[in-house]
């Protein structure tokens, strides 16, 4: 057998091994845990810009953009703008005309200073405005029309009500084979203290839009093999794979 191939099978009955490992799977939830309480994502940087983000998901994200090779990725939640280099990054990486559209409803004037002076900015459009205003909406759609390949990344207020209509609402751009990535979905997952100072907490998370939308829509399916490869991640069933047009 091809080499690569081999390898590619082995990865593969691995990591579905790692899926059932009861084990590793709750000592990744202890991790998460234990590593949200001491707001461990806020450790890391992406080329010089806070990231807000653990470094397992971050790699995910990299396998899926490689993958899917969009030449649109269009993000709610900006925050100190380490996700928009990311995927600025990323994009520019493939080459050819890509594009990000990063949306938030509150770009503060230092972090927007900082990302727009940044040398990645350039295939970036920031728009400030809530994601689910028709107008934000309408001004992505327009963006969008001109692209074959879209990925939808959502990261902005976690309510189930919010994460709902950004889902019925950007899910139309992600064509077969693309993803629509729904962080924080991890919420529903921890003792409610973890988020009692949040609008949201277990029961009112991005986790119960995701199930309310699935249980609605036929095109998206979540992608187990990502859960059960990265062990600890906050998006745990929020990694949508599209499988109709």
């Amino acid at each position: 057998m091809n080499p690569t191939l081999r390898f590619i099978e082995e990865r593969t009955r691995r990591i579905r091994a790692q899926g059932q490992d009861a084990s590793l799977q709750d000592s990744g939830k202890r991790f998460l845990r234990d590593s949200i309480r001491s707001l461990y994502s806020y450790n890391f940087t992406w080329l010089g810009r806070p990231i807000i983000q653990y470094p397992q998901d971050i790699l995910a994200m990299q396998e899926l953009i490689w993958t899917v090779q969009p030449d649109l990725i269009v993000e709610t939640g900006v925050a100190h703008g380490g996700t928009v280099l990311f995927h600025a990054s990323m994009l520019q990486l493939l080459g050819g005309d890509r594009r990000l559209v990063s949306i938030d409803i509150d770009i503060r004037p230092h972090n927007r200073v900082e990302i727009e002076k940044h040398p990645l900015f350039r295939n970036v459009t920031l728009i400030e405005g809530s994601s689910v205003d028709q107008a934000v909406a309408d001004q992505v759609r327009e963006i969008a029309k001109a692209r074959k390949r879209v990925l939808v990344v959502l990261d902005s207020n976690h309510t189930h009500d919010h994460v709902l209509r950004e889902l019925e609402t950007y899910s139309p751009l992600v064509g077969k084979g693309s993803y629509l990535v729904v962080f924080d979905t991890v919420v529903e997952h921890l003792p409610p203290e973890a988020s009692a100072d949040r609008p949201w907490g277990p029961g009112n998370s991005p986790k119960t839009a995701v199930d309310a939308f699935l249980a609605a829509c036929d095109r998206f399916e979540v992608d187990e093999e990502m859960d059960h490869k990265l062990v600890v991640s906050v998006a745990p069933g929020g990694y949508l794979r599209c499988v109709k047009d």
